[in-house]
């Protein structure tokens, strides 16, 4: 149901290397670059997460109860992606672990303050 997933930066060559380097982690990376925006995924037939400048040319802001779920298929993973955005800059929202039965996950925000969160189901 879900094509893609945008948020919002105020520097966007920051940003994309954040991006890069976190999801290269999962074997994502850049689809396409728009100049002012850069896609991100495993192929074009699957769900992306999009990262630009405001269309409307205002700062970028985020949004209070916004965040992007990331899945993954393993724990190990869900622990390389939280280390990894902590390693590159970002924030911690919530250590790995069991959130609840077969729910295992770990929340961060990136350098502009969106909150993601890595998660495996299983």
């Amino acid at each position: 149901m879900i094509g893609y997933v945008m948020l919002g930066t105020n520097d966007l060559p920051r940003a994309k290397a954040f991006y890069d380097a976190l999801l290269a982690e999962i074997g994502a990376k850049q689809l396409m670059d728009f100049g002012r925006s850069v896609a991100y995924g495993v192929s074009m037939e699957k769900p992306a997460l999009g990262v630009g400048l405001p269309f409307d040319g205002k700062p970028a802001t985020v949004g209070n109860g916004v965040m992007v779920a990331i899945a993954v298929d393993s724990k190990e993973k869900v622990d390389r992606l939280y280390r990894k955005a902590l390693e590159l800059g970002g924030t911690d929202e919530g250590a790995p672990g069991p959130r609840f039965e077969n729910f295992y996950a770990a929340y961060f925000r990136d350098l502009d303050g969106n909150k993601l969160n890595a998660f495996f189901m299983g």
